[in-house]
Parts: C-alpha cells; sequence; structure tokens
C-alpha cells in the first residue's frame, strides 16, 4: 500500500504538554560538549541506536536531531533510575556527565532520517495532534511540539517528528500506564517530581488504543524543523 511523507508547515494550537520537561542544565564541572569525543563515547550506543543515531529497529529511538539537553537528560535519569529500562540503566552507570553531554551533542548533530506516514487515519490523527479532543480531556500535542514535532530545545522538549512509530506508541503506553492507577504495563515516570503524575502522564490517561495509533502514525511523518 503506498505510502508517504508528510512535509506540511502545519498551524499549532496553544496547548499541549511536554514529554521531557524542563531540560537539566549540566553540571558546573564539566567542560563544553566535544563531538569528536562523543562519537567516540557512542559506539557502544551503535549497537541499538545506530552509529549516526539513526536507528533501524524501531523498538530503539531514533537520536540523531534530537534536543540535545533532552537526551542529555534522559541519560542522566537512566543512571540515577529514575528512568527504567534495564539495557540503558546498564550503559548509563559507564557514562561520566562530561559523556553524556559529549554523546548527546554528538548525536544532536547528526541528520535525522525520517518516517513514513501511512495514509489510512492520518488525517484524523492530524485533527488530533493539532488540535486535541477538549470532550475527552486531550489537549493538542503541537503546542509544546511545535506543529512539525520539532519540539523546542529552549524548553527541553523533545523532538518527536520522523520517530519510529513502534517507539512512539510504546511511551505513549507507558506514560497512559503511569497516568492510570488501575493500569497495569510499563510505566514511564521520569519526567515527574516523586510523588506526582507529569504533564504527559495526566494527558495520555485519556487517549485511547486508538487515539495512540493515530497520533503515532501521524507523527511518525513529520520531517520538518
Amino acid at each position: 500500500m503506498k505510502r508517504f511523507l508528510l512535509g506540511l508547515a502545519l498551524m499549532a494550537p496553544l496547548g499541549l504538554v511536554h514529554a521531557a520537561g524542563a531540560a537539566h542544565a549540566p553540571t558546573s564541572n564539566i567542560k563544553p560538549y566535544d563531538t569528536a569525543a562523543g562519537k567516540e563515547a557512542a559506539t557502544p550506543c551503535g549497537a541499538c541506536h545506530g552509529a549516526d543515531g539513526n536507528s533501524t529497529d524501531p523498538q530503539y529511538p531514533r537520536l540523531a536531531g534530537q534536543n540535545p539537553m533532552y537526551i542529555y537528560k534522559q541519560l542522566k535519569e537512566f543512571k540515577s533510575g529514575a528512568r527504567k529500562n534495564a539495557i540503558m540503566m546498564a550503559q548509563a552507570q559507564t557514562l561520566s556527565d562530561q559523556d553524556m553531554l559529549n554523546i548527546a551533542y554528538y548525536f544532536a548533530k547528526q541528520p535525522a532520517a525520517v518516517s513514513l506516514a501511512k495514509p489510512e487515519g492520518f488525517l484524523a490523527g492530524q485533527k488530533l495532534f493539532r488540535g486535541g479532543a477538549s470532550e475527552r480531556g486531550v489537549i493538542p500535542c503541537a503546542g509544546c511540539h511545535g506543529p512539525t514535532g520539532a519540539g523546542n530545545n529552549a524548553a527541553g522538549f523533545p523532538k518527536i517528528g520522523g520517530q519510529h512509530p513502534e517507539y512512539i506508541r510504546s511511551q505513549l503506553m507507558a506514560f497512559r500506564s503511569a497516568g492510570r492507577e488501575d493500569e497495569g504495563g510499563v510505566k514511564r515516570m521520569n519526567d515527574t517530581k516523586p510523588g506526582d503524575k507529569g504533564p504527559m502522564q495526566m494527558v495520555a490517561a485519556h487517549l485511547s488504543d486508538e487515539d495512540i495509533a493515530l497520533l503515532s502514525n501521524y507523527v511518525s511523518g513529520l520531517h520538518g524543523k
């Protein structure tokens, strides 16, 4: 079936939530980033994420072109255990703050690949991404992640456009599980304060399986800056 890239410049409403939280600034005892050192330190990352951050296995996110401070924050929280993933928690233990910053900027500066969106349901996904569904408590994604899914570097909101749809789905499911006290499965809590539910957890709690499928497909086809 024909698949195609969504390359429209979309008008975004105000609203939405972030998937990152404010990015943590590097600690003062580390030097400015070094992308050459980052490339070397990122060598083990290539097994899952690709040498240039463009993973081919959709269970692993693309890191190329991502907000560097978002990557840095996630690595810090894998190391601290605030974000749970057995592989990443183990990998992050070997990294210094300097390594994390270098890796983050190395991947951020790589050209990003994009996914293809299925035509079926993309208009419904576009509507949900742009306008949400206020009657069900779903606010639009574009307010924080941008009309083309490019995120907001200054605010620490991640780039989600062009990401593998399978990965987007898995993260929305994990945010939803964390936002619904009666739902099992993997829970993603690292973007919250201890004991609180963050914006992504609260918003995802209102998403149906169909909503998640529509958004995952639509967002994967966005590739603007």
